[in-house]
């Protein structure tokens, strides 16, 4: 048995990262989140005359489409501010430039939905595995395995955490487009400037939301790591 536990100990270290990172996007991915943003001192301007009202409004209601179960059509029937239409270029792609989103962008965020959907299920199957050897161990005795094991997922995050960081510093663009053509098809996350989502969240934005995500997460990581060192320090 003793095997048995250990193993079970490091399926924990395994899957406490998982559950710390996808919680900390699920709790980025708010209004709250939004507002601080944009008041980020140096955040760019949008070039093509949305003003930080318009960006709040229509930025929220962007993240409440992702975080609600509407269809589609609860972005897809936006138009912009009275007196105001999509940019040339964008107009282009377009029948109606009174419309906020193009097709293009409509099936991207339709794609990013699906991917937080998938995301907070892989969040509650792993936290309902934590949670069922939570119980495990403290019937079969063998909380100090468990504890360990989450000490370990402390250190765990915080590396991965690391690299992380490190390589979206030193080559953000890189990781960035990685990330997309791991999650989306090709040819359905690229588009032009003037584009509604790229004014809502330019580049800056995906910036200071890696880095968010990834400092409360090490955060979360160096709670668990020296949590978890007192708790075993007070175990018989």
């Amino acid at each position: 048995m003793k095997i048995l536990y250990k193993s079970l100990s490091w399926l924990v270290v395994l899957l406490l990262p998982v559950v710390i990172a996808v919680s900390v996007v699920r709790f980025v991915n708010n209004p709250w989140y939004l507002e601080l943003e944009y008041h980020t001192p140096g955040f760019p301007v949008d070039p093509y005359g949305f003003t930080l009202q318009d960006r709040l409004k229509y930025g929220k209601l962007a993240v409440e489409y992702l975080n609600n179960s509407a269809g589609i059509s609860f972005l897809g029937d936006l138009t912009f501010p009275p007196g105001q239409q999509a940019p040339p270029a964008t107009c282009q792609e377009m029948t109606d430039c009174t419309h906020l989103y193009t097709t293009r962008e409509l099936q991207h965020m339709l794609d990013v939905k699906n991917v937080l959907i998938g995301a907070t299920w892989v969040l509650i199957g792993a936290a309902g595995i934590l949670v069922s050897l939570l119980i495990w161990a403290w019937k079969g005795k063998w909380m100090r395995h468990y504890v360990k094991g989450l000490q370990r997922g402390g250190i765990l995050t915080l590396v991965l955490l690391g690299l992380i960081i490190l390589a979206v510093l030193v080559a953000f663009n890189y990781i960035f487009v990685i990330f997309h053509e791991i999650f989306f098809k090709a040819g359905t996350w690229t588009f032009l400037f003037s584009d509604t989502l790229i004014r809502l969240f330019p580049e800056r934005f995906w910036q200071d939301t890696f880095l968010m995500v990834g400092g409360l997460s090490a955060a979360l990581g160096f709670l668990f790591f020296f949590g978890m060192r007192k708790v075993i320090q007070r175990m018989p």
